[in-house]
């Protein structure tokens, strides 16, 4: 009989903790990690690391695969890159509680705020629940790749409360605050790992509507905030997640740090670049530290990109989007777009005109002006591209140097590869057009690697990939500023989100820990080229991006991940609650 179920030997193991590499093996049983160092003994199977990393599973804490996780096994895209837990639920979305005649509203929010096809959570939700406690039961019954674990979102349990009454600008009664509170409190003693809501004006519901919590007030989120601290009390964690456009005059810090205080929870909150943000990052990371330094526990969730859209004809927007000539077309199926598009005479017609903006959002029309004009904003995206790109590769310097229009050269770039090709335009955190802001951010115990929004955009981003840039880019390639270390990157990526959310028990590479492991050819590691894939239910679409260089990725003790492929083993389930290791010498 084996000593170990498996062996991974020789790989230099980066271990989580932030210390330094060394040359070692790891052993598994049982799930848990057995040993570490020198391993005596045999396994039932033995990976031969020699010359790659061995590092912790990744923990992603902000993704939105709410309805995927009912369905999906694989759990791509985010299984393809390291990651062994999510953690969805965020920015207020999300499907429980959820009584039946709000099924239709709650997709329609989250395909306005996440960009998820209505079409698809249609198809794919079988909505056996109705509680947020029964939610997490269907959760449990679905084997995957991963771990997955959830926040009670905001929107759902206005919904439940408020019923037709959840309309913008509603204000609750005390009986409803206490009802939302009791629903709060219900789903983190039964396992969710925090709360949710959003206060920013580019969550909208498909139908153009605020989500519900940009107006809700401080006293609502405060009652929440010690709804969950009691059920943290119980025995749950709870963290308190907040996308928001921070305006002064809603003294977000203010609430936020009482909330902490008086709670006794982390909250956590976007902290981006922004033009629906008044307060500047720096501004914001200030007013968060002078909170924590008066007791607060606030943390702030940083992009390690710029974040914004990938722009194709077949996604969900395009510089032309407001053309009449493209409205005239946007119906038709796929193939007689295409020609129409690749007709010259089309083109011609079309960029003659203008946009119309009769019906764009005017809310946000200095975010429509960039994806219909800011041409020194978006980027060509070729094979080889840089996401942190510099001016000469913009669609203005590109198009000057081949003598046309910018507009023109953006219409052939989308027309590449029988209509295919890519636009790069990072609406947030590149204002500065590089990341160097990013660099000590990245040295901080008051933020955390986070905003991959892994299931979501589906026609407009594909950040789930972020673990591999982080790699790829900040510790391997990055040509215009300061590298990281990759001690500090696996740390910030498996540790530091780990602890934040509760889950003690993995993101380490030590005894007793999850036996949740990647092992990656560091000098091979690269990002594939994104592509649109139309395989969600009922053929609704994604942007999806694969990489090369993940040699194996295991979770609890299973490989799952073979040379980027999945193996169709599915050892992860759901996350109830905090999670501590077993530290115990039974693990030995």
């Amino acid at each position: 009989m084996p000593a170990f179920d498996l062996i991974i030997r020789g790989g230099t193991i980066v271990d989580g903790t932030g210390q330094a590499r060394f040359t070692g093996d790891v052993a598994v049983k049982d799930g848990l990690i057995a040993q570490v160092g020198e391993v005596r003994g045999d396994a039932t199977r033995e990976i031969d690391a020699s010359g790659k990393i061995v590092a912790p599973g990744f923990v992603d804490i902000h993704t939105h695969y709410d309805g995927q996780a009912t369905w999906d096994q694989e759990m791509a895209p985010s299984s393809w890159h390291g990651v062994t837990t999510v953690v969805m639920g965020n920015c207020g979305v999300g499907f429980a509680p959820a009584k039946p005649d709000r099924h239709e509203w709650l997709i329609s929010l989250m395909e306005g705020v996440e960009d998820i096809p209505g079409t698809a959570l249609a198809e794919g939700i079988t909505w056996d629940w109705e509680t947020f406690p029964e939610y997490l039961d269907a959760l449990e019954k679905l084997p995957r790749a991963v771990d997955v674990g959830t926040h009670v979102p905001h929107g759902a349990v206005r919904a439940y409360v408020l019923g037709d009454r959840e309309q913008p600008g509603a204000v609750p009664t005390d009986e409803d605050i206490k009802a939302m509170s009791d629903i709060v409190e219900e789903g983190v003693r039964a396992g969710a790992l925090g709360f949710s809501t959003s206060r920013t004006v580019l969550h909208k519901s498909v139908d153009g509507e605020l989500v519900p919590g940009t107006t809700a007030t401080a006293e609502e989120l405060v009652a929440i905030g010690h709804a969950m601290g009691r059920g943290q009390k119980a025995g749950g964690h709870a963290v308190f997640e907040m996308a928001s456009d921070l305006k002064r005059e809603w003294n977000e810090f203010e609430w936020m740090g009482k909330l902490s205080r008086e709670a006794g929870v982390p909250v956590t909150f976007a902290a981006l670049q922004s033009i629906a943000k008044e307060l500047p990052l720096q501004e914001q990371i200030d007013k968060m530290r002078a909170e924590n330094d008066n007791g607060a526990n606030i943390v702030a969730q940083i992009a390690l990109r710029g974040n914004g859209i990938i722009m194709a004809w077949q996604g969900t927007v395009h510089p032309f989007v407001y053309r009449p000539s493209w409205m005239a077309i946007a119906d038709l199926p796929w193939e007689e777009q295409k020609a129409k598009l690749l007709d010259p005479a089309f083109k011609a017609q079309l960029l003659s005109e203008t946009s119309d903006y009769t019906d764009a959002p005017q809310d946000i029309m200095e975010v429509v002006a960039v994806i219909t004009m800011g041409w020194a904003l978006q980027y060509e995206m070729d094979d080889d591209f840089d996401y942190e790109p510099d001016a000469t590769a913009s669609i203005n310097a590109r198009g000057q140097a081949a003598g046309v229009d910018p507009q023109e050269y953006a219409y052939d770039l989308l027309c590449r590869d029988e209509g295919t090709g890519f636009i790069y335009l990072p609406i947030l955190n590149y204002a500065d057009g590089n990341l160097d802001f990013l660099h000590p951010l990245q040295h901080s115990d008051d933020t955390v690697n986070s905003l991959s929004d892994g299931g979501a955009h589906c026609g407009t981003i594909c950040d789930a990939a972020s673990p591999t840039f982080m790699l790829e880019h900040w510790v391997k390639n990055r040509k215009r500023g300061d590298r990281i270390t990759l001690e500090n990157a696996i740390k910030r990526q498996c540790r530091d989100t780990a602890v934040l959310y509760g889950l003690e028990d993995r993101g380490v590479i030590a005894p007793g820990y999850i036996a949740d492991l990647n092992v990656i050819d560091l000098e091979r590691l690269k990002l594939g080229r994104p592509w649109l894939a139309f395989d969600l239910p009922a053929g609704g679409k994604r942007l999806l991006q694969t990489a090369q260089g993940y040699d194996y990725t295991i979770k609890n003790g299973t490989v799952t991940f073979e040379d980027g492929k999945w193996t169709g083993e599915a050892p992860g389930g759901l996350i109830r609650g905090p999670q501590r290791a077993e530290l115990a010498e039974a693990a030995e």
